[in-house]
């Protein structure tokens, strides 16, 4: 593996062998993973904050960096570090919180000159039983930018982006319409997002296109829902409440993950070299777009 596959590697054996699990019944492990996220965050002279609420009586937290802290402008680049139940969790969610530490090593690697500030965030409390409530981390991070009344770019939310397949026939969709359009091979990532911000979901997935060995397919909805179980479930969704552009990039999860939400889901499932060609096309989108 080159470095790039180094680090994520060592990022998601982090967090899929930290025990008992990462989920929202052990705050110690959880405080344990923004830990470790923080100290990549630093070290990569981002500006750091952690973001707090409470839940159940428990406090919780999200991580957040920043480069180019002195920029009016946002793009938000996202994903949680928590799990559904006891498991390891290596493609949902550990994949992407790989995939945002390497964003931040990068940026600080690269130094892109951008026109707008990278705010890297790390939530917590995206999965059940938060999941669809005013207290997902995501929630959270996007109402303190509405009532702070930034400008925000788009946000781009890492969720699921590990798990690959050269099977035939290994990628399913929800509707026999999407299978026309789609490959049924599940060696793909895509861009998915709201119709109504279709011109972003298509700039991002245009910008991966350019600079990945992987394809990169765009899914634009028109609404809550009409994809079910598919298009809305992640943190992505709480940006649309406030009118910000925001998608996910997604392996499209369960639908073709057949480990997802199961003690399963672990480092070994997932496909390191495709990861790596994923988050180069996403740091080349999220240091692009204007």
């Amino acid at each position: 593996m080159n470095n790039t596959q180094d680090r994520i590697y060592s990022d998601v054996e982090f967090l899929t062998n930290i025990r008992p699990f990462r989920n929202y019944t052990n705050p110690d492990i959880l405080i344990q993973c923004k830990d470790y996220i923080k100290s990549v965050f630093e070290k990569m002279q981002l500006t750091v904050s952690e973001q707090k609420w409470e839940a159940e009586e428990i406090e919780y937290v999200n991580v957040i960096g920043v480069y180019n802290p002195d920029k009016s402008k946002t793009l938000v680049v996202g994903a949680h570090y928590d799990v559904c139940g006891n498991q390891p969790g290596a493609d949902d969610n550990a994949s992407a919180v790989a995939g945002l530490l390497e964003i931040a090593r990068l940026l600080h690697e690269n130094k892109p000159d951008t026109d707008y500030r990278i705010e890297l965030v790390a939530y917590c409390l995206e999965e059940p039983p938060f999941f669809g409530t005013e207290l997902m981390g995501s929630y959270i991070h996007a109402k303190s930018l509405h009532l702070a009344n930034r400008e925000v770019l788009g946000m781009i939310c890492f969720e699921m982006i590990g798990y690959f397949s050269d099977s035939p026939n290994s990628q399913t969709f929800p509707y026999p319409e999407l299978s026309g359009v789609y490959p049924t091979t599940g060696n793909f990532i895509m861009t998915i997002g709201h119709k109504l911000f279709d011109e972003f979901n298509q700039k991002v997935c245009k910008l991966m296109s350019d600079n990945c060995n992987i394809e990169v397919y765009n899914l634009s909805m028109s609404g809550f829902g009409d994809i079910p179980n598919m298009a809305d479930l992640s943190d992505h969704m709480n940006y649309w409440e406030y009118g910000y552009s925001a998608l996910m990039i997604n392996n499209t999860g369960f639908i073709r993950n057949p480990n997802y939400h199961k003690v399963t889901d672990t480092i070994e499932t997932l496909n390191f070299e495709k990861m790596r060609e994923v988050i180069k096309g996403a740091y080349h989108a999220i240091t692009q777009l204007r």
